[in-house]
């Protein structure tokens, strides 16, 4: 049924825009991708590559939040939350900044390491002191990261007009102006990714019960704990590179799945697939449909992202403050 619904958000998203193309008109244009008419024309250099784009990162961040969320123990682990994609955003940016090569599918590999360095600074803040590593200091260790990425993300920017010129909507996390000659080497690499998060779903699962029962089923904890990493930071580095530093996907989506499918990851990881393309692809869409605007994606995710957050937070504590009473 979701990917039904899918299927139908796509077809309709590509109708909305600027320029609106009735739906006969666009199943007559999506079989003539040569085509000079107007309709083939918006469709296969505007609408299309911008469908692919938003199907492609929303898929990624839900996905890898989902996988954050069990390699953590945090209900609100996120890649955006947990600073890595501020620290492929950061990467990307300095880069372009300091080697004025042109936006293009190579930078994927500047989006990988950027997030696997943030992931790392992360996860080395949030384990010092004598508890450990914990959810609650994972969480203040990818603000702490973030915000500093974030900050230095902006200096770059301030200091270098022709790069902010070409990146501004991006670092929004805006899907304009994708072009399908940069989205298609990307969705290669996401695809790949996406097989093996799917092919280890009960891995995931082990994981997400806790250190001491993973061990239980003779789970290595080391090896998963890196492969699991390793996945999520080929996941956000390359949405980022697609989509910008887009947030709250990889935070909503995991939660909804798990309401719906219960906690096994055999079902979770395809759940946020589709249900992560569909809330990316509806958030970029309905601004255009409703306000005749373009409006950036990300800031539709934030108005759809932070009262999800503050609603967990707010959960997550109250859970806590009975706990320790019933103590």
């Amino acid at each position: 049924m979701l990917a039904l619904a899918l299927v139908a958000l796509s077809l309709w998203s590509l109708t909305v825009g600027a320029s609106a193309i009735p739906l006969r008109d666009l199943i007559t244009a999506l079989t003539d991708p040569y085509g000079a008419s107007r309709d083939s024309i918006v469709l296969f250099q505007v609408r299309l590559p911008r469908l692919l784009a938003a199907l492609s990162a929303g898929s990624a961040l839900a996905v890898a939040g989902a996988i954050m969320q069990a390699l953590t123990g945090n209900p609100l682990a996120d890649p955006g939350l947990l600073g890595v994609n501020a620290g492929a955003a950061f990467a990307i940016v300095t880069v372009l900044s300091l080697t004025r090569i042109p936006a293009g599918p190579e930078l994927v590999w500047v989006g990988f390491l950027g997030a696997a360095t943030a992931a790392l600074a992360v996860y080395a803040l949030g384990s010092v002191g004598r508890s450990g590593t914990t959810p609650v200091k994972l969480v203040l260790a990818g603000v702490v990261v973030g915000s500093l990425l974030i900050s230095l993300t902006t200096t770059v920017l301030l200091h270098d007009s022709g790069t902010l010129d070409e990146v501004r909507f991006w670092t929004a996390g805006s899907l304009k102006n994708r072009r399908m000659a940069d989205v298609l080497p990307m969705m290669s690499y996401l695809l790949v990714a996406l097989a093996v998060a799917v092919s280890l779903a009960s891995q995931f699962t082990s994981l997400s019960l806790g250190a001491e029962i993973a061990r239980g089923l003779g789970q290595n904890l080391a090896l998963w704990r890196a492969v699991s990493a390793a996945i999520v930071v080929a996941l956000a580095g390359t949405a980022v590179v697609v989509a910008g530093p887009l947030g709250f996907v990889g935070l909503v989506v995991p939660h909804i799945a798990r309401m719906s499918a219960g906690p096994d990851y055999r079902w979770t990881i395809p759940l946020c697939l589709l249900g992560g393309a569909m809330l990316t692809l509806l958030a970029d869409t309905l601004p255009r449909a409703l306000l005749d605007r373009d409006i950036p994606v990300g800031v539709t995710m934030a108005v759809i992202g932070a009262p999800f957050f503050i609603h967990l937070a707010r959960r997550r504590t109250g859970r806590n403050n009975a706990t320790g009473a019933a103590a």
